[in-house]
């Protein structure tokens, strides 16, 4: 591992500035290095103490970061999340959404650089979220949780100051999403009925697992009147089957994230995961005729990913949002209420899951774990 005091004193390594937090953040504004919220200053002094979490080679790539395809290190990534306002053990789970982020099934170049207003989603799975303290009740995606907060801000911030994702630059969301800020949240797997994400990805329920997304913002589901499983998946089905989701004319990857009492309720009827995954399949389909002529002839009857399945389509035939029952994920976050959500995706993208990894290549089930070892 390369001396941190080395790298730091590198040509280009970083800036002579005083530990003043108005001064500091007034530059950062300046030169737009950050996301336009106020930054911890990334002193040499910060940045080595979230180094001492990583196992890594300080100035060796983990990946190549789309659109500007920049070398995300260790040392550049710990900076960004030092700026978040990151704890050193969360660090762990920073790289390791990055490591996901560079897989070519992300598609991170499409996800960063579209016009369509999707941001990066990252769940996280087993024993880590508790041992951090990650919220996935009450207001999961919401303020008040540090670890939920600054993770999901420390990958944000890699993506404009690494990745290049800078608005108008990188970045062309049409008009973006407050979900670019940051997009983090545990899974509630104590509540779950099912089977926890990581489990259902053939991963033991001891392995912390990290998954990311390219989404859109949540959209609310609420139901508070159906008594049955089948009430409620009629209900989402009709929300799914909308037209202007980038999920109907891509072979993407749509999460359901269900609220505990609708999950309960539905699990009660007998149905499982993949059954739910089924009935939406089968059931949240938009009529070739409710699209404009345009979109009929040239994303449904013309359009590649359909395979020539339409060409000939009357007006009447159904158009599936997911392309195969498979490509759906479910699972549950939140506390009480009838509520849960629908989160279309960029469409050209697929989630990638990693295991958190101890440094003999066995799967951790946390930070603590992972340093020990």
């Amino acid at each position: 591992m390369s001396d941190l005091s080395d790298l730091i004193k590198a040509p280009g390594a970083g800036l002579e500035a005083e530990d003043d937090f108005e001064r500091i953040n007034a530059l950062y504004i300046e030169k737009g290095w950050g996301d336009g919220l106020p930054i911890v200053p990334p002193t040499a002094k910060r940045v080595e103490k979230m180094l001492g979490y990583c196992d890594r080679p300080l100035d060796q790539a983990m990946g190549l970061l789309a659109p500007r395809y920049g070398e995300a290190t260790p040392l550049r990534l710990a900076a960004n999340a030092v700026m978040a306002g990151c704890k050193p053990e969360y660090f762990p789970l920073v790289m390791l959404a990055i490591d996901a982020l560079a897989d070519e099934k992300y598609n991170l170049y499409g996800v960063n650089a579209t016009t369509h207003p999707c941001a990066t989603m990252i769940i996280v799975n087993g024993p880590v979220a508790q041992e951090l303290k990650m919220n996935s009740g009450h207001n999961a995606f919401g303020p008040g949780n540090q670890a939920n907060a600054t993770i999901g801000r420390a990958v944000r911030l890699a993506m404009l100051n690494i990745a290049g994702a800078v608005p108008a630059a990188g970045d062309m969301a049409t008009f973006g999403t407050p979900s670019k800020y940051t997009f983090c949240a545990a899974e509630n797997e104590d509540e779950s009925p099912w089977e926890p994400l990581q489990v259902e990805l053939g991963f033991s329920r001891d392995t912390s697992t990290v998954s990311v997304f390219g989404a859109e913002s949540p959209h609310n589901l609420n139901d508070h009147e159906s008594l049955t499983g089948i009430g409620l998946l009629k209900m989402m089905a009709g929300v799914v089957a909308t037209t202007g989701a980038n999920n109907l004319y891509f072979d993407g990857a749509p999460a359901f994230i269900f609220g505990p009492e609708h999950a309960a309720t539905i699990a009660k009827d007998g149905y499982s995961k993949a059954d739910v995954k089924k009935y939406l399949f089968e059931h949240g389909r938009v009529p070739l005729g409710a699209l404009s002529d345009e979109n009929i002839e040239r994303r449904i009857r013309q359009w590649p990913v359909f395979n020539g399945e339409f060409a000939e389509a009357g007006l009447d035939r159904l158009v599936p949002v997911m392309k195969d029952p498979n490509n759906a994920y479910v699972f549950v976050i939140g506390g009480a209420g009838k509520h849960s959500a629908y989160v279309p995706t960029f469409g050209a993208t697929h989630p990638v899951t990693l295991p958190l990894k101890t440094h003999d290549g066995k799967f951790a089930k946390s930070v603590e774990e992972f340093r020990r070892r």
